[in-house]
Parts: structure tokens; C-alpha cells; sequence
């Protein structure tokens, strides 16, 4: 397929306001609608996905289909999800010559805690296919990027890279150091078990429609001794967000809180950590010493 809606030119401001209008439609708020059409930092975040032909990619938020088409170019197989359904439709009919994409129309979470199912489904019915490596790469809708990478961390998807552009506030909390104010749950359990890094800065003007924040790409990828945590992994990182609860408090304030019976308190003594701190200036692998001694 050629000519202006072909998937083998890279959609434009110019083109993907064509698309829209086309199909009587334009982005919309409610979904964080803002594609991505600085050339280079696109293809700086398909880079940083080091992506090889035997590859399946997971894609949150298709919208019109642009950065589907370039993984399908470079990977095995791309599971994406767009929840707009008008966005959809463009997408399924800029991609309809791709045999290596799976297009599914809906949320990518099934609530805060919980993937969406059919995603899940479609990602492990494709691997257990394909028999290769899973990443996600993606330009995250703001809105979802935080519950959506948690759960994948927590989770037993075995993703081995995420490459990701996202609210510049919401990168920062990735790769936030103890006694920082952003410092928080994200931190503690992303940094656990994935070594995290920023890609990129992405200025507003790289994206249109131009949001009024800027945004930034961060890769992750998972530390190769993290699975002897694997399953308790959502464990930890529910008494991690508890305690940050009471991040205006001491831990030991916030434990007593949390169990009065005092277990959680002795696994602070266990793990050697004053409770006269406060969550935010415990380092990542206190968090770990605390976790495991309350096991």
C-alpha cells in the first residue's frame, strides 16, 4: 500500500491532522491524546529498545498507528492497545498491510491493580507463538503511565526492557534518590528491580497536540537477580505504598499505625533501620531488608 495514509512515511503533524480530519474526529483530553512527531526523539526511543527480528513489542496507547508500523518494521510480532475507539479505526486501516500486528481496541488496565485482560492474553498467546523476547515500547498516556508500569513490574509478564516517554514529574519519580521530595513507591520498586535510566528530554513542541508540560523517555531494564523476589513481589510493593502513606511521619510512626501487633516494627529493628527516618529517606535496598524481615 502507498501513497498518503501508507505506514511507510512517517506521520507528520501535517499528515496525522489529515487522518483525523478525515475521519471527523481530533485528539481528545479525556485521554491524554498527544502523538509524538519529532522524528528524532521517535527514533531514539525505538533505539533505546535495542529491538531484534525475533522480538514481540507491546505498544499502550496506538493511537493513529505511527510507532505501531515502525516496530512492526524491526520486531517479530506488536501486541497494541489504543482505548479510543475512532483512533482505532485509523489505525486499524493505516496498518491493514501489516501481517505482524495484533490491534485490540480498549483500556490497557482492567482497574489500578490489574492489567487488562484481553492485553494479557493477547501478549501471552503471541509469546508462547513466537518464543522470543517481550518489550514494551511505547508513548505512554499520562494518565496511565504510573498503575500501567507498576503492574508490570509486579507482574509475571516476563518483559524484558521498557522503553517509555512520559510526564517529565512522573520520570522523575522513576529515578528519584532517597531524601528527595519526588522519592516515592515508584522509586523504590522500579529502581528494585530494574536498572532505570533517562533516554531523552522531550521538549512540549515535540508532540502534538503541544501539551503544557514537558515530558522525558526513561529506560528500564529488569536487574538479572530480580526474580528471587518474583513472588512476592506485589507483597512488596503494597508495604512500600502503604508506608508512604504516612510519608509526613517516621516509619516507625507509620508501622505502628499500619500493625499495631508490632510485627512490622520488629522487622525494622531486623532490618537495622532507625525508625526515627522518614519513608522517603530509606534507601532501596532498606526497603528490601525491611520486606524481607517481616516475611
Amino acid at each position: 500500500m502507498t501513497g498518503p495514509d501508507s505506514p511507510s512515511g512517517f506521520q507528520t503533524q501535517k499528515r496525522l491532522q489529515a487522518l483525523l480530519a478525515a475521519a471527523g474526529i481530533r485528539p481528545r483530553r479525556k485521554y491524554g491524546q498527544h502523538f509524538l512527531i519529532d522524528r528524532n526523539l521517535l527514533g531514539k526511543l525505538i533505539e533505546a529498545a535495542e529491538l531484534s527480528i525475533g522480538d514481540l513489542v507491546v505498544e499502550v496507547g496506538a493511537g493513529a498507528g505511527g510507532l505501531t508500523a515502525e516496530l512492526a518494521d524491526r520486531a517479530a510480532w506488536v501486541v497494541a492497545i489504543e482505548i479510543d475507539p475512532a483512533l482505532a479505526g485509523i489505525a486499524e486501516s493505516y496498518l491493514a498491510d501489516r501481517g505482524n500486528v495484533t490491534l485490540l481496541r480498549g483500556d490497557a488496565l482492567q482497574s489500578k491493580s490489574a492489567i487488562s485482560g484481553e492485553l494479557e492474553s493477547a501478549v501471552r498467546q503471541a509469546l508462547a507463538r513466537l518464543g522470543g523476547g517481550l518489550k514494551l515500547v511505547a508513548n505512554l498516556p499520562y494518565d496511565i503511565a504510573t498503575p500501567l508500569l507498576l503492574n508490570l513490574l509486579v507482574g509475571d509478564l516476563p518483559v524484558q526492557r521498557y522503553c517509555f516517554t512520559v510526564q517529565a514529574e512522573v520520570a522523575d519519580r522513576f529515578v528519584a534518590e532517597p531524601g528527595s521530595a519526588e522519592y516515592g513507591p515508584v522509586s523504590v520498586v522500579s529502581q528494585h528491580f530494574c536498572q532505570v535510566r533517562r533516554v531523552a528530554r522531550v521538549p512540549p513542541q515535540a508532540f502534538w497536540p503541544i501539551p503544557r508540560v514537558e515530558s522525558a523517555m526513561l529506560r528500564m531494564d529488569p536487574r538479572p537477580d530480580g526474580d528471587w523476589l518474583l513472588r512476592d513481589r506485589a507483597a512488596f510493593a503494597a508495604l512500600v505504598r502503604a508506608c508512604f502513606n504516612y510519608r509526613r511521619k517516621t516509619i516507625g510512626h507509620s508501622v505502628r499505625r499500619l500493625d499495631p501487633s508490632g510485627r512490622l516494627a520488629g522487622g525494622l529493628e531486623a532490618a537495622g533501620i532507625d525508625p526515627s527516618l522518614r519513608p522517603e529517606e530509606i534507601d532501596v535496598a532498606g526497603w528490601v531488608r525491611f520486606f524481607l524481615a517481616t516475611r
